[in-house]
């Protein structure tokens, strides 16, 4: 009895005692670790803002913000797409080519029929047939998406060049330049735009069961396909998105500078995955939000505006964003091995 009580009590006493200290030590260094995952891009933002508005005292004005924002509405709009992309498990290089071939097209349609809305209807059918043509060389033909969209890259850039003869297209219609340069009360209507889209994705993403199972496919793709999940459809779909999400932003750009290029979207593949990747969202799929890309957006826009206050050169700008991308990256992983969730 008494051996039995004293046993009972060991037991008791041994199972309240206090975790060692080192334990102690490590369940706080995992908590700050996901603290800085989850809570990180928002403290780098507020950094980032800090140091603009002691570089440039006009910063935070609205006549400022309006112009960053505006000046970043195509690219935002690209990430809106590459960011279901990603999410899905996959990758788009071919975002630039898709932007400035519907730009292009566009601009064409609006100077050969005058007519603003068959411009942007012909810009949604080349991004919906070049996403199309991404889907099906991916989810039927089995191409890796990173040489697949390297390949319709080079092959969506190739093709508009060609047809317009590497020559500008400028349309001098002030309708076709509206989207791009008009405003709503103090709003520009690209920004309009771009809120609006971004507010939908994060709807699909977060609300809606098309949006978990892109987050199911990207994240477990044979679970996903034992559970019922077409998932060569939803995988195709994110393409296709983006691809539709590209020709809208091609469009507004034309309309921001009344001319349609073939070069336009040069490196712009490379800046959405950037501002997608520093808001967090995994490279190796099945985790991301909408609201993220819409910090990293900001982060990006933000430093780009510091460079253009202190006329930075435009290669070291360069160099700058690449080493972000890859710091971004790296503490990414780091904080994924450490602190999963």
């Amino acid at each position: 009895m008494s051996s039995s009580t004293t046993e009972t009590s060991s037991t008791a006493a041994v199972s309240t005692r206090p975790p060692a200290p080192d334990q102690t030590a490590t369940r706080r260094g995992i908590t700050l670790q996901k603290f800085g995952r989850d809570y990180g891009i928002f403290f780098a933002l507020v950094v980032v803002v800090i140091a603009a508005t002691v570089v440039y005292p006009r910063f935070l004005h609205w006549d400022n913000l309006s112009a960053v924002l505006a000046q970043n509405a195509p690219l935002g709009i690209i990430a809106i797409g590459m960011t279901f992309v990603i999410i899905s498990g996959g990758f788009d290089l071919s975002v630039g080519s898709v932007f400035a071939a519907a730009g292009t097209t566009a601009a064409m349609v609006a100077v050969a029929t005058g007519s603003v809305a068959l411009s942007f209807i012909a810009a949604l059918a080349v991004g919906l047939l070049c996403g199309l043509v991404n889907a099906v060389v991916i989810t039927i033909l089995r191409v890796n998406p990173f040489v697949a969209t390297l390949g319709s890259m080079t092959f969506f850039s190739g093709l508009i060049l060609l047809i317009t003869h590497n020559s500008p297209v400028t349309v001098s219609d002030s309708a076709f330049q509206w989207l791009g340069t008009g405003w709503l009360g103090p709003v520009p209507v690209s920004v309009v735009v771009m809120i609006a889209l971004f507010a939908l994705g994060w709807i699909v993403i977060s609300k809606s069961a098309y949006g978990r199972r892109v987050m199911s496919v990207g994240g477990a793709k044979e679970a996903s396909r034992l559970a019922g999940i077409r998932v060569d459809l939803v995988k195709g779909s994110t393409y296709v998105i983006c691809g539709v999400l590209a020709a809208v932003a091609g469009f507004i750009a034309a309309s921001q500078l009344g001319v349609g290029q073939g070069n336009a979207g040069v490196g712009l593949e490379l800046q959405a995955i950037a501002v997608v990747v520093i808001g967090g969202t995994s490279l190796l799929g099945g985790e991301g939000s909408m609201l993220r890309t819409a910090l990293g957006l900001a982060i990006l826009a933000t430093l780009n505006n510091i460079f253009f206050s202190l006329a930075v050169d435009t290669n070291w700008q360069g160099i700058t964003q690449g080493l972000i991308l890859v710091a971004a990256i790296a503490f990414d992983q780091y904080l994924r091995k450490v602190a999963p969730k």
